[in-house]
């Protein structure tokens, strides 16, 4: 069964926009089994998305688009979709409703622009939107599926979750051979290295595949594994896993979707610790990734941000003489950071971060990405000396992710010696 996936917007092809909602939806399809053959990207210009929808058509037996459905001029899917199965728009009472009911939820006056979204192609079935004002559009025509879905990506996912995912596995024939993809995460390793220590990947894998995922937050091991049903999948699944973690089971923190964040949370929470953190470089990122988890004030009691060195002393204490003699950037204060925020704090773990994001402020001694995380509890302080690379905002993950992992694996009793 071919699919193709269109996404729609000048915004896309200029570059100011991420085409996020085609990977979304690939995985999604990839899911459901579902191989997508094409995906393209078209401007707002109505010649060139009447052409793609014929390509599409004519081509796969699914077609998803996302993009131009909002209520503005430049958002005309709607208007091509009319053309091209050649119907006309109607009233949706139920959308209408939705529509009103979303303004009236936000005290906000809905205008005949904001009404005229429940308009919807006749023949066509439509799929609520629960994040916004903009329905989307199922059409089957000569055994084959059209969908169109919200540019905003929160809205497609959200849709795709809810109504499209379920909708086509309704439609789906039985599979005589399922196919389920599962993925470790990894962090505080290389790909390289990672690679290295698992050894001869066909033993391993034992017919399944494998493939790395590298990125700012540590190496993804996706895992694409066959079999006859649930049962043979979960015993390849289990099999696999335990060999990997046998072989690198310290530097792995969670499954498939999971944030480092959450399982941080999880740990502190089982084990009844409260954590506090001082930040100079990440400026608040660690806090924030740790208060995005619901329930966080559990074990989150408060986040410093000590930017400047005047910072560092007046609300941390940290010594003068040490960062004159040793660097705002050092060890030594990174030390200071952790011990003096859980002691101020009343917490039982202090966790610090200072460094040199860049594109400044290196020296010969401490290049751009060098940065220095410590924690303390009641008995230990220490820290511990990074190397990441020269992009500022990747540089803030790194170091927001090693800040994590170096909580995590405290917590585990893990020692981070690598």
């Amino acid at each position: 069964m071919k699919v193709e996936i269109i996404t729609i917007g000048d915004e896309i092809l200029s570059g100011h926009t991420l085409n996020t909602n085609a990977a979304f939806i690939g995985k999604a399809l990839s899911d459901l089994q579902l191989d997508v053959n094409r995906v393209c990207v078209v401007g707002d210009n109505k010649e060139d998305i009447l052409n793609e929808f014929k390509v599409a058509f004519e081509n796969a037996n699914i077609v998803l688009v996302s993009g131009g459905l909002g209520p503005t001029h430049d958002d005309i899917t709607k208007k091509c979709i009319v053309d091209f199965f050649e119907t006309e728009l109607v009233i949706n009472e139920e959308v209408l409703n939705d529509i009103k009911g979303f303004f009236k939820k936000r005290n906000r006056k809905i205008t005949q622009v904001n009404e005229d979204q429940a308009l919807v192609p006749v023949g066509a079935k439509v799929i609520r939107n629960s994040q916004g004002t903009a329905p989307g559009i199922w059409i089957e025509k000569d055994k084959k599926v059209f969908v169109s879905m919200p540019g905003v990506p929160h809205e497609m996912r959200t849709m795709m979750e809810d109504s499209v995912i379920p909708m086509l596995q309704d439609m789906l024939p039985e599979k005589k051979v399922i196919r389920k993809v599962f993925s470790l995460l990894t962090n505080g390793i290389g790909e390289s290295t990672l690679f290295e220590k698992l050894g001869n990947l066909d033993e391993l894998l034992d017919g399944s595949k494998m493939a790395f995922l590298p990125n700012q937050f540590g190496v993804k091991m996706r895992m694409t594994i066959h079999g006859k049903d649930d049962e043979e999948i979960t015993n390849k699944k289990s099999e696999i896993e335990q060999k990997i973690r046998t072989l690198v089971g310290r530097y792995i923190y969670g499954k498939d979707e999971e944030l480092l964040e959450e399982v941080v949370a999880k740990l502190l929470i089982e084990r009844g610790l409260t954590v506090s953190v001082a930040e100079s470089c990440t400026g608040g990122l660690i806090s924030a990734r740790l208060t995005n988890v619901s329930g966080s004030s559990a074990f989150y009691e408060r986040g410093l941000i000590t930017y400047s060195n005047g910072a560092k002393y007046e609300l941390l204490h940290v010594s003068e003489d040490i960062i004159a003699n040793k660097g705002a950037v050092s060890l030594d204060v990174a030390q200071q950071m952790a011990n003096s925020v859980r002691s101020i704090s009343g917490t039982d773990i202090g966790l610090s971060a200072t460094g040199i994001m860049g594109p400044t402020g290196a020296t010969q001694d401490k290049p751009i990405g060098t940065v220095y995380i410590g924690l303390a509890d009641d008995k230990v302080c220490t820290a511990k000396e990074f190397h990441f690379g020269d992009d500022r905002l990747l540089n803030k993950d790194r170091t927001s992710q090693a800040a994590l992992e170096m909580l995590r694996r405290y917590l585990l009793g893990i020692p981070y010696d690598e």
